[in-house]
């Protein structure tokens, strides 16, 4: 599953099947699980509730966040995966003023990751609506990326990119082999359709699906997912355009959740660099999923 950023830098990072990449999310892939893990993938719809949880000595006074995720997954390997996201957040700050953010996302990606559709519409307090509405197709000379808006636009990226779900799939193959590090290049269409990201993925320790939380949500206690393995997972992203320096680059955001093997994401949270949002979530529905025929 994959996430947004926020305030002046809002930002779609989508919650993927699994991810909520996923997350993200960010951040869920149904894909993922089918085809790495053997277990069924989960068509569900998610509500995580948003919080601050730690806002750093730069954070220009934030000092309160408040919102809500609502995140729809559906599809199957023969017909491809739809995405519906929604993230309203209110982010408070010092002098008393207030950020409101609304943004929405819908996506498709076809079951072997050739294939990704996107539309998403983001509004900060007063100001108009913006829009980034393309599709990107795979080829074997690389990935070409057509733009409706914000501008009609057509360019290629390398061959090395994946989609969302596609990524979401080799995190969750590279947890059940035991791996602990992933590098990835990744296009979801934010930030006006043009941005790229590397991306740095670390993979904890498998946890038993029996393994109660310190803190419970409504995935811990629903009875389906206690005989799944989830993984705890850090995703790292880094603008690819951006001119390194010498020494570490930093991530644009980085997020953290733990991942179960049918795609749902649980216990979020949103690193913004400057602070970071918790995700914890308060809802799931099940929802029935239609096999391949």
């Amino acid at each position: 599953m994959r996430f947004p950023r926020q305030v002046s830098r809002l930002r779609p990072f989508l919650l993927r099947p699994a991810l909520a990449a996923m997350a993200l999310s960010v951040a869920t892939s149904a894909y993922a699980a089918n085809a790495a893990t053997g277990v069924p993938f989960l068509a569900h719809q998610a509500v995580y509730d948003l919080s601050l949880k730690k806002a750093r000595g730069n954070a220009g006074g934030v000092n309160a966040v408040r919102g809500r995720i609502l995140y729809k997954f559906a599809g199957s390997t023969c017909e491809g995966y739809t995405t519906e996201f929604r993230q309203v957040s209110e982010l408070q700050s010092g002098e008393n003023k207030t950020t409101l953010s609304d943004l929405r996302s819908t996506s498709w990606e076809d079951g072997a990751g050739k294939s990704y559709r996107f539309n998403i519409e983001s509004r900060m307090n007063d100001a108009d609506s913006t829009e980034v509405d393309g599709v990107a197709e795979r080829s074997s000379d690389g990935v070409v990326v057509k733009l409706k808006r914000p501008v009609a636009k057509t360019f290629n990226l390398g061959k090395d990119v994946v989609f969302p779900t596609e990524q979401v799939k080799r995190i969750i193959e590279a947890a059940k082999a035991g791996k602990t590090i992933l590098e990835l290049v990744i296009y979801d269409g934010s930030d006006g359709g043009e941005k790229v990201y590397n991306t740095l993925t670390v993979i904890g320790q498998p946890i038993p699906g029996d393994k109660a939380p310190a803190t419970p949500d409504a995935s811990t206690r629903n009875g389906q997912l206690k005989s799944l393995t989830r993984w705890p997972v850090t995703v790292s992203y880094y603008d690819r355009a951006a001119k390194q320096d010498a020494g570490e680059q930093t991530p644009v955001y980085a997020m953290s959740f733990e991942l179960y093997e049918d795609g749902v994401s649980r216990a979020l949270a949103l690193d913004y660099n400057d602070f970071v949002i918790a995700g914890d979530m308060g809802e799931l529905d099940i929802k029935e999923s239609k096999p391949c025929k």
